[in-house]
């Protein structure tokens, strides 16, 4: 189901689904220590099994069980179910599969175990550390254990429907997304020749069936697998994957669309692509970069499967639940429709020059800080300043998502303030992401926000005027308290890079002002809200693809040619931080952004910079950015997930 934004916008999804009174359930891996739960030592991220099956859980199990074969061994697979409500009482099913022999015993020393024990470890975490051949070979079981147990579930449910599988698209749409269920296709195909179907009626049938997503055109959700893997592991999707390669290569000579390539790998996207009836990105501009740039190959070969579905969040979780005086006093405003329909929030419109409702608005935002400031105290014990200006960036930790930035927006504002120039209002800048564990410049990331945080909160020239705060374990219950409570919400990944981004719409709804690249959802959010009720930045993405396809950006060129960037830059290693922090983690982050700075941190730097003071400036007019926050909430509505599974259902799967 995914991690962080996604695996939320999937339980936005089945919300949706269900509250639309379709027919649609979901498939997923029961994990028992979840990711993993955040503690910070030392300044530094460490990693804790996080213990998510409680003796009184929503798991009901169902009493079907599945034979899962691997090469040298096989796994019984045990079906539970998490029911899923809609809001209009509706009630569909998310399936979990797990393996009746995990053992939890075998972790320690935080999340460490035996990654080769796959019948003790196979669902005892998501995304288990893959950098070593033993984690992603585990990775590879993880996949084909989910997809084997859903295959088998749906031949199971058409034939007791009463449904032949040789009919299998009439009945079943399966969604992939992204590459992770990819193995569906020749598992499918291996279950349905088995049960006496030629090779071409199973082929045939399965591509009318399958249908991909793409989340993100980071080459962690475009894998490739080594076919030893394959070897290994499922030899038996061997020669199906072999004979779908085969085809593909007596339809076209162009090797970059080939299933397996020069060095014997598999590329699980172009099976979804080949194999699958529809491709669709979830955004309009990520669509577009797919169709234009990283997909284009496929896209002059089927442009009739390529679509866009651009993400939504359910804002009744969103909105109703999390923000319940700002969804009151909307309602009281509007009445209840909207609730049903998001669109009906465009009626908070008439409102835009009232004066009483503006100053509701900012009094309503003002007691969710203070919820905030009181929950911050009590769990972390953590002091903020609730008439300070709350900037948040809580997303997963990833280069593309350039907290590393936004940590050197808080250099430049540190050594501004040392210098004499004191704001008008206080910033508390809060952050909430986890890295993954063996993902180590996400990790030293954390730690300069954390040793900048205790700089700040140490020096009496600057901790009256700026704050860092760094939430642990950043999880959807503390989304929940953070984002009713933001002032700017920080969408500030490079451009091409963010492929929708589903955080900037709960913002949105919630009322925060946008400080965004143009990328993913942020052009949307633009075209929606107005240019002047958004605060843009930053390079293009066609800027930034050309950047990458000329191999043209040079962050050491920016820092030698910039005084003031390499200031900045300069302070991760400076004195005062080393004494606080770990000179290792420093140095290395220090050296990768001036040696390498992929995601181009140095880009956007100076102009990212301006227009975040330009923000801190323009909130000192409380009415004026009053109406620009009613006016995002009123124009929030597009971006419920229901107008998302309407657009899948109208043009998918035509349920």
């Amino acid at each position: 189901m995914g991690n962080g934004g996604l695996g939320r916008l999937a339980a936005c999804f089945l919300d949706s689904i269900a509250t639309l009174n379709l027919c649609g359930d979901g498939a997923g891996l029961n994990y028992h220590d979840g990711l993993f739960y955040q503690k910070f030592y030392d300044k530094k991220q460490s990693e804790q099994k996080n213990p998510w099956i409680t003796e009184k859980s929503w798991l009901t199990d169902t009493g079907l069980r599945f034979k899962v074969p691997f090469a040298d061994f096989e796994l019984d697979s045990i079906m539970y179910d998490i029911d899923i409500p809609g809001y209009n009482g509706t009630c569909n099913k998310l399936h979990l599969f797990d393996v009746a022999t995990v053992d939890e015993n075998i972790i320690h020393d935080g999340i460490n175990f035996d990654k080769t024990d796959i019948k003790h470890n196979l669902t005892l975490f998501l995304y288990p550390d893959d950098s070593d051949e033993a984690g992603r070979l585990l990775r590879v079981y993880q996949q084909y254990f989910l997809v084997s147990s859903t295959a088998q579930l749906i031949l199971k449910e058409t034939k007791e429907r009463g449904y032949d599988i040789k009919d299998l698209s009439k009945h079943v749409v399966i969604q992939i997304n992204d590459t992770h269920p990819t193995m569906i296709i020749p598992e499918l195909i291996r279950l349905m020749t088995a049960q006496g179907m030629s090779m071409d009626d199973a082929i045939n049938e399965v591509t009318n069936t399958c249908a991909y997503t793409n989340h993100t055109i980071l080459a962690e959700a475009l894998e490739k697998w080594p076919m030893s893997f394959m070897r290994k592991a499922v030899p038996q999707l061997v020669p199906i994957i072999e004979e779908l390669d085969r085809r593909v290569k007596e339809k076209t000579s162009d090797a970059r669309t080939w299933i397996l390539d020069n060095e014997d790998r598999v590329h699980m996207a172009h099976i979804d692509i080949h194999y699958g009836y529809s491709v669709n990105g979830v955004a309009a501009l990520h669509t577009e970069i797919l169709k234009s740039s990283e997909l284009k190959p496929f896209y002059d070969l089927y442009p009739e499967k390529f679509n866009n579905k651009t993400n939504g969040i359910t804002f009744r979780r969103w909105l109703l639940h999390c923000n319940d005086e700002l969804a009151s006093y909307i309602e009281s405003l509007i009445g209840s429709e909207f609730k049903k329909d998001a669109t009906k929030l465009e009626k908070l419109l008439e409102y835009k020059d009232n004066q009483q409702v503006l100053d509701k608005l900012c009094e309503i935002k003002k007691n969710n800080k203070t919820k905030l400031a009181d929950f911050l105290m009590h769990t972390q014990n953590i002091k903020i300043d609730t008439n300070s200006i709350f900037d948040i960036q809580i997303k997963r930790l990833h280069e593309y998502k350039r907290q590393q930035m936004n940590a050197l927006y808080a250099i430049y504002k540190y050594l501004d303030i040392k210098s004499g120039n004191i704001p008008k209002r206080p910033i508390t800048m809060i952050f909430g992401a986890k890295a993954a564990p063996a993902y180590t410049i996400a990790k030293d990331i954390i730690h300069l926000i954390l040793c900048l945080s205790e700089l700040i909160r140490n020096d009496n020239d600057v901790n009256k005027y700026l704050n860092i705060v760094m939430v642990e374990n950043y999880n959807v219950t503390k989304a929940a308290k953070l984002i009713p409570a933001c002032d700017i919400s920080e969408q500030i990944s490079l451009a091409s890079k963010e492929a929708s981004g589903t955080g900037n719409m709960k913002f949105m709804l919630n009322g925060a002002l946008t400080l965004g690249t143009r990328d993913g959802a942020n052009v949307e959010i633009a075209e929606l809200v107005g240019d002047e009720n958004i605060y843009s930045f930053g390079k293009s993405s066609d800027e930034v693809i050309k950047l990458y396809d000329e191999h043209s950006y040079s962050s050491a060129a920016i820092y030698e040619s910039d005084e003031k960037i390499s200031e900045l830059v300069d302070f991760i290693v400076d004195k005062k931080l080393i004494r606080i922090g770990d000179p290792v983690c420093l140095g290395r982050l220090y050296k990768e952004i001036i040696g390498k700075d992929w995601f181009m941190t140095l880009l956007d730097l100076k102009e990212y910079i301006e227009v975040k003071e330009k923000m801190l400036a323009d909130y000192e007019d409380r009415n004026t950015w009053a109406k620009k926050s009613l006016i995002n909430i009123a124009k929030a509505g597009f971006f419920s997930s229901d107008r998302t599974i309407e657009e899948y259902n109208n043009e998918i799967w035509h349920l």
